[in-house]
């Protein structure tokens, strides 16, 4: 018994540990520029980290002093963190599987189609009342400007592998056939019928392209990016968390048995 606790307890201080990366990881994500004016992606992976390092706290100090009752606590928690970990990660990849990325011929960036997205995306996070706030934080954010400050020609431009908010945001969609003046700058269209964006675009430096269908299709595409990386450390949490049920789950059983005569 005391092996099997001594073990648990061991391995809830490393867990208790790695938990730190994870909450950084949400904090990191919240610092990149690409994510200032979505603040709901950070928010659930810091949570996560922190319900991790709770739970590795529980089991370390459960299994260091034997308290039957935290253990008992600890694996159920662990049992429905893993279950509700599960069902997040089915959620997550069922909304963030469509794309609506496309490639565009002579382009080294894709462009971005708004209804190429999962319909719960597009009514949660580009909703009339959410859009206000984003798009206002984007007009004001220095996502558009730092590609001025680039100086790229307009090859230079074309063959650059800009952001998808960039894509959407900061210029009007290749189709509507406008020429190149810099970054944010685009006059004589000769197709400004060729998308409903095309006549929504405006070279002033507080509209650009923020009203387009192809800039909520460029947050949506960011999004479905990081929400893509952060699928890749709730799996890493996943297993590692059935691994501790595992071995807490022997601890306790042993613990249950009482020495062997």
């Amino acid at each position: 018994m005391a092996v099997s606790n001594n073990i648990i307890a061991t391995i809830n201080f490393i867990a208790l540990i790695c938990s730190i990366p994870i909450i950084f990881t949400g904090i990191w994500l919240a610092s990149k520029p690409d994510n200032q004016c979505i603040r709901s992606l950070p928010w659930p992976i810091i949570f996560l980290g922190v319900l991790f390092l709770l739970l590795a706290l529980t089991g370390f100090i459960g299994a260091h002093w034997n308290n039957q009752g935290l253990l008992s606590f600890y694996l159920f928690c662990n049992a429905a963190l893993i279950v509700t970990g599960i069902i997040l990660l089915i959620l997550a990849f069922i909304v963030t599987h469509p794309s609506g990325a496309y490639s565009v011929p002579g382009r080294e960036y894709d462009e971005y189609r708004y209804m190429g997205y999962s319909e719960w995306l597009r009514e949660h996070i580009t909703d009339p009342e959410n859009w206000r706030s984003i798009k206002a934080c984007l007009a004001s954010s220095s996502i558009c400007s730092k590609m001025v400050r680039d100086s790229y020609t307009a090859p230079q431009f074309f063959n650059a592998r800009i952001s998808s908010l960039q894509s959407g945001c900061c210029k009007p969609p290749t189709v509507c056939g406008y020429q190149y003046v810099h970054p944010i700058t685009w006059i004589n269209p000769t197709n400004p019928m060729g998308d409903v964006d095309c006549i929504i675009w405006n070279n002033d430096p507080n509209q650009l392209c923020y009203n387009c269908d192809s800039c909520k299709a460029g947050v949506l595409g960011n999004l479905r990016k990081e929400w893509k990386e952060a699928n890749v450390i709730l799996i890493v949490a996943i297993v590692a968390l059935v691994f501790l049920y595992l071995i807490a789950f022997n601890a306790y059983k042993n613990s249950q048995a009482g020495p062997k005569k």
